[in-house]
């Protein structure tokens, strides 16, 4: 008898935990920020030309980024919190995985952020969602 009580006591011990974890995944995916911060550059001229991760051909004249951390569709408002500039783009691409920049933005929206010449900048994301905003023309 003995040996049933252990066995049903860490069945019903592994249930519990086992639903535990899945209540705190639940809460940590709500929990999602929804702005980052962290360093872009801009793609290499080499890309031009080439399949993004979504299946888009790479336009260095266009407002796209690539970046790992947000879901491909998803339209975001970048800062430059060097000067304050602000362009907003699509992300449409993915980083090399051993990439420690949150964001690369195609040279167009280097340039309206204003750090072509410094090849690198801190900015601050905001996650807009997968309809592309009225303001961005």
């Amino acid at each position: 008898m003995t040996g049933y009580r252990i066995f049903f006591i860490l069945l019903f011990l592994g249930f519990s935990i086992h639903s535990q974890a899945q209540t705190g995944k639940t809460k940590m995916a709500k929990s999602k920020t929804s702005i980052l911060y962290g360093q872009a550059s801009f793609y290499a001229n080499k890309f031009h030309g080439r399949r993004t991760a979504n299946g888009e051909i790479f336009d260095q004249k266009k407002l796209t980024a690539a970046c790992n951390s947000l879901p491909l569709g998803t339209w975001i408002k970048v800062t430059n919190l060097r000067n304050k500039k602000v362009v907003y783009v699509k992300v449409n691409d993915r980083l090399h995985p051993k990439t420690h920049r949150l964001l690369d933005l195609t040279r167009a929206a280097a340039q309206k952020l204003g750090y072509i010449k410094s090849g690198l900048t801190r900015v601050k994301i905001e996650v807009l969602g997968k309809t592309k905003p009225a303001h961005t023309g």
